[in-house]
C-alpha cells in the first residue's frame, strides 16, 4: 500500500507499506519530495501525475531492494551501497582500487562514524585539512592525493543526493585542493643511461628487454606486460599495445586501453628489434626447457614467469627498487623510465604531436601540460644556436 502525504505549501511525504512486523507494528519507509516549480504547483492536474509518479517510482524503489533508508544511516554503511551500486559498475579498476585505497586510509577514519545527514561543509573541509600520510610521517601529504580523497568524497556525495539519501551534497563549498604542478622531472641523462644499460646485462634476460623498451618505446609498466609475441612485428619492429594488465580488488586484470589514443603502434629503434629477436630465441628454448611445467597455452607474454603465465602487475617495481638498489643505479621510479624517452625524443628535436602519439596521451595538451617547458626550453637552445651561426663579428 503506497499513499501521498501532503507536508507543507511545498512539500509532499511519499509512504510506502510493508505489512506489520513481529511486534505488530506497520513497516513504513517514507520520503518527503520538495516541488520548487512554481508553474508546476498552480496546475492540479499535473502536480498530481508528478506525485504519482514519484510515488510509484518509490514504490518499485522500495519493492526491490533498492530503496536506501537514511535513518540513522553512518556514513560508512553507505560507502558500502556506493561500492555495490555505483563503483562497481561504473569505475574502472585502478580508479575503483585508488578510491577504495582513500577511504580506507583517509575518508572513513575521519567520518565514517558520523551519521551521513549530519555531515556539514564545515566537517568536510576539517577532513581535508588534517589529511595526513598513513605511515605517520610530518612529510606533507601530495596536492594530488588531497584531490583524489576531494574527489572519492563529492562522488559519494553527488550519489546520496542523487538517491534522495540527503537532500544537499556538502561538498559544495569546499574549495577543491589545487594540485601544484611541477616542472621537476626525475631522469637519467645519457650517462646514466649508458651505466643503467651496463648493469642490465648482468640481469636476467627478460629484465634487459624490459628496460630497453621502457626507455625506448616509452610504454607503460601496464603496457610492457600486457604484450604478446603476436603484438610484435619482428621484421619491421613495431609493437601493437592493444592490451594491459592492471591490478584490481581481486587480483591481476587484463584489459583493452582505458581510451582510444592509447590503441596504437609503436616502433622502436633496429638496435633494439635486434635484441628483441636474440630474445625470442631465448624465450623459446625456455619454453622448450619447461616442457610439461609450461602452464600458460592460450598466451605468448612477452615478460612472464618460469611457467609462461604473466607477471603480476607490482612484480616489475619490485625488481626495479631491487635492482637499483643491488647495483648503484642511481634511483628512480620505473615509470620516470618513460620520462626519460621523452626528454631523449625532445632532445633529437621530435614533434611534439609525434610523442603525444607514441606515448598514447588523449590529447596532445596532455603532453604540453607535463612536457611542455622541456619542449620550450629545447626551442630556446635552438634559436640560440642559430644566433650564434647568423650573428655577425663586431
Amino acid at each position: 500500500m503506497a499513499h501521498i502525504q501532503k507536508r507543507g505549501e511545498s512539500s509532499w511525504r511519499l509512504v510506502v507499506e510493508l505489512g506489520r512486523d513481529e511486534h505488530g507494528k506497520k513497516i513504513r519507509k517514507t520520503r518527503t519530495i520538495r516541488v520548487e516549480d512554481k508553474a508546476l504547483l498552480k496546475t492540479k492536474k499535473r502536480l498530481r501525475e508528478y506525485l504519482e509518479a514519484e510515488l510509484y517510482k518509490f514504490k518499485a524503489e522500495v519493492e526491490s531492494g533498492a530503496y536506501i533508508d537514511p535513518s540513522k544511516m553512518l556514513f560508512a554503511d553507505f560507502v558500502k551501497e556506493w561500492e555495490k551500486k555505483y563503483a562497481k559498475k561504473n569505475l574502472a579498476e585502478t580508479t575503483l582500487s585508488n578510491r577504495l585505497n582513500h577511504l580506507k586510509n583517509h575518508i572513513l577514519p575521519s567520518i565514517g562514524n558520523k551519521r551521513i545527514d549530519s555531515i556539514k561543509t564545515i566537517h568536510l573541509i576539517d577532513m581535508l585539512d588534517g589529511l595526513k600520510r598513513k605511515d605517520g610521517s610530518d612529510k606533507p601529504l601530495s596536492s594530488s592525493v588531497k584531490n583524489d580523497v576531494y574527489k572519492t568524497t563529492r562522488n559519494i556525495f553527488d550519489r546520496a543526493v542523487e538517491w534522495k539519501v540527503i537532500k544537499e551534497n556538502p561538498c559544495i563549498g569546499v574549495p577543491k585542493p589545487k594540485v601544484e604542478t611541477t616542472h621537476e622531472l626525475d631522469v637519467y641523462d645519457e650517462e646514466e643511461i649508458q651505466e643503467l644499460l651496463t648493469a642490465a646485462e648482468n640481469e636476467p634476460y627478460h629484465w634487459k628487454i624490459f628496460i630497453l623498451l621502457a626507455l625506448t618505446a616509452g610504454l607503460r609498466r601496464s603496457e610492457l606486460l600486457g604484450l604478446e609475441w603476436k603484438d610484435i612485428d619482428l621484421e619491421k619492429g613495431v609493437l601493437d599495445i592493444k592490451e594491459v594488465i592492471v591490478r584490481g580488488e581481486e587480483g591481476a586484470i587484463i584489459k583493452r586501453p582505458k581510451t582510444k589514443k592509447s590503441f596504437r603502434l609503436v616502433t622502436v629503434p633496429k638496435s633494439v628489434l635486434k635484441e628483441l629477436k636474440e630474445y625470442k630465441k631465448h624465450w623459446n628454448k625456455e619454453r622448450m626447457r619447461m616442457r610439461n611445467s609450461w602452464k600458460e597455452e592460450k598466451r605468448e607474454w612477452l615478460f612472464c614467469n618460469i611457467d609462461g603465465t604473466h607477471f603480476y602487475p607490482t612484480t616489475p617495481t619490485t625488481w626495479w627498487n631491487r635492482f637499483v638498489e643491488r647495483t648503484g643505479v642511481r634511483h628512480i621510479r620505473l615509470h620516470d623510465m618513460r620520462h626519460t624517452n621523452v626528454t631523449l625524443l625532445i632532445a633529437q628535436g621530435v614533434h611534439a604531436k609525434i610523442i603525444s602519439e607514441r606515448l598514447g596521451h588523449s590529447n596532445i595538451q596532455v603532453t604540453m601540460n607535463t612536457y611542455g617547458h622541456l619542449m620550450r626550453r629545447a626551442d630556446s637552445e635552438a634559436a640560440n644556436k642559430l644566433d650564434n651561426l647568423f650573428r655577425k663579428e663586431g
